[in-house]
């Protein structure tokens, strides 16, 4: 038997899962989460707090290459971390259909086995 929350999220994600795995929707609600982690390496190298590294980026690269670098690691980030989080309640909601499944078979073997009585 499920309970009321477990029966929600089952609603919930039979009719989302398809909405929820589309790029668009990935990119729209995990950039953020991206661009957290390219504002973390921007104020990183704009600190200098390690010298030799800033030195060597100064000399050898441009802050375009930065700049694409860092939205390549937003992108990537903020797809990756939706795809996980769609991967984690897709499995959920398999555990819970399996465990649903289960639990109505065994009622009717139970209520099969009333009958025959």
């Amino acid at each position: 038997m499920l309970s009321a929350e477990e029966e929600k999220f089952m609603a919930y994600w039979e009719a989302n899962r398809v909405k929820e795995k589309s790029l668009f929707k990935q990119l729209s609600f995990g950039l953020p989460i991206g661009l957290l982690m390219g504002v973390g390496i921007i104020l990183n190298f704009a600190t200098g707090w390690y010298t030799r590294a800033n030195m060597v980026a100064n000399s050898q690269s441009t802050p375009i290459v930065l700049l694409v670098a860092v939205i390549i690691i937003a992108l990537f980030c903020s797809v990756f971390y939706k795809r996980h989080k769609w991967d984690l309640n897709e499995q959920r909601y398999n555990e819970l259909t399996h465990k649903q499944n289960k639990f109505t078979k065994a009622m009717q073997q139970h209520e099969a086995s009333d009958s025959q009585a």
